[in-house]
C-alpha cells in the first residue's frame, strides 16, 4: 500500500464554512497550502445526489467533513454517497468527520414499536465504507458502541471552560452550572468541575410528550449567575422556560452553553426575546443568518479542535489529549488568553 503522505479533506454541502476553516488551520499546521478536495456534490432534477471527485485518491487518508444536520436525510445521503465514491476510488482509509451526529436522540427503544435510528445510521456508515468516525458531543455516549469501527467523540466542555474563564474573569465565584434535566447531570458536572463551580439541576415533570407541566430547581441558585449546559438546543422552549424558572428562584442572570445549535422553528426568536443574557453555541451546525444576527447568541469555533484531532488521527497520536486544558489552550490561543 502506498505511504499516506498527507491527510486529504473533502466536504459535502452541510457546513462548508467549517470545512474551509479546518483546511485553513491545517495549512497553518502543515506549513503548506491545504485545500478541500476538488469535487462536486450536486443533485439531479429529481433531487437524487450525485458525487464526482476530480482528484486521485488512491491510497490516500481521506477525511469527509459533513454534519448530518437539517436537512438531516439529504446530508446523511451526501455523506454515504461521498464515502462510496472514495471507497470505489481505492482510498486507503476513510474517516467521517461528523461535527453533529443526527438521529442521535433515537438511541434506545423508549416505547414499543419504535426504531433505534442511531444504530441504523451507524450500520449505514459502516456498510458504506467508513473506517473511522470523528464527532463532537454525541447525545448519548453509548452510541459509540453502535459502530464496529473506531469512534472518537470530542467534547465541547473543555472549550466552553476556556470561554467561561475568559468572559467571566473576576466573577468565577458567582457562577453556578445548571443541568436542564436529570439526564444531563454528567455533562453539566464536567463543566462545573473544570471551572470550579457548584452544580444545580432543573427537574422537569411532563404530563405528556412535548409538554412540560412543572419545573423544579434542585439547589440554591440565589444570587448566582447561572450557566445552563446541554448538548442540543432544538426549539429552545425548554431552555427559555428553565432560564425563567432560575430567575424566579433568585438567580441574578442566566447564560447557556449548548454544543449543537439546531435552533429550529421559533428557537431564535424565543432566545432573542428571552431573559437569557447569552446563548453560546458551537459552529458544528452551520449557523443561519438569523442565528448570526441574534443579539444574545454567540458562536464558538470548533475548527481548531477538529483540525488537531484530524492531525492526531493521521499521525497516530492521542485524540483524548484534546480533553485537557493544557493541550487546548495553545490551539485556541488567538481566542482566549492564558489562564
Amino acid at each position: 500500500m502506498p505511504v499516506m503522505t498527507e491527510p486529504k479533506l473533502i466536504s459535502g454541502n452541510a457546513n462548508r464554512p467549517l470545512a474551509q476553516s479546518i483546511a485553513r488551520r491545517m495549512s497553518m499546521h502543515r506549513g503548506m497550502s491545504v485545500s478541500l478536495l476538488d469535487a462536486r456534490v450536486e443533485r439531479f432534477n429529481d433531487a437524487e445526489i450525485f458525487v464526482e471527485v476530480y482528484e486521485n485518491v488512491r491510497g490516500e487518508d481521506m477525511y469527509i467533513i459533513q454534519p448530518t444536520s437539517n436537512p438531516a436525510n439529504d446530508n446523511l445521503m451526501e455523506l454515504l454517497i461521498m464515502t462510496d465514491a472514495l471507497r470505489r476510488s481505492s482510498a486507503a482509509r476513510i474517516t467521517a468527520v461528523i461535527p453533529y451526529f443526527g438521529y442521535a436522540r433515537q438511541d434506545r427503544r423508549a416505547k414499543a414499536r419504535t426504531p433505534i435510528s442511531a444504530k441504523l445510521v451507524a450500520n449505514l456508515l459502516t456498510e458504506a465504507g467508513v473506517d473511522r468516525v470523528l464527532t463532537l458531543d454525541l447525545h448519548a455516549a453509548q452510541i459509540q458502541g453502535f459502530f464496529d469501527v473506531p469512534v472518537d467523540n470530542l467534547y465541547a466542555a473543555p472549550v466552553f471552560a476556556l470561554d467561561v474563564q475568559h468572559h467571566f474573569k473576576g466573577r468565577m465565584g458567582d457562577l453556578m452550572v445548571v443541568s436542564p434535566d436529570v439526564g444531563g447531570v454528567a455533562r453539566a458536572r464536567e463543566l462545573a468541575t473544570r471551572i470550579g463551580a457548584p452544580l444545580a439541576i432543573v427537574d422537569k415533570r411532563r404530563e405528556k410528550a412535548g409538554e412540560i407541566a412543572e419545573m423544579t430547581v434542585i439547589g440554591d441558585v440565589s444570587g448566582k449567575a447561572c450557566i445552563i449546559v446541554d448538548d442540543i438546543c432544538d426549539t429552545a422552549g425548554t431552555l427559555v422556560k428553565a432560564a425563567q424558572v432560575l430567575i424566579d428562584n433568585g438567580a441574578t442572570e442566566v447564560h447557556a452553553y449548548i454544543t449543537h445549535g439546531v435552533l429550529s422553528g421559533p428557537a431564535v426568536e424565543r432566545v432573542s426575546n428571552s431573559i437569557m443574557k447569552s446563548l453560546v453555541i458551537t459552529d458544528s451546525i452551520q449557523p443561519t443568518e438569523a442565528v448570526k444576527n441574534a443579539p444574545n447568541i454567540r458562536i464558538v469555533p470548533t475548527a481548531p479542535m477538529f483540525t488537531q484531532a484530524i492531525l492526531n488521527i493521521w499521525n497516530g497520536t492521542s485524540v483524548s489529549s484534546l480533553f485537557e486544558t493544557d493541550t487546548l489552550l495553545p490551539i485556541y490561543e488567538g481566542l482566549y488568553s492564558p489562564i
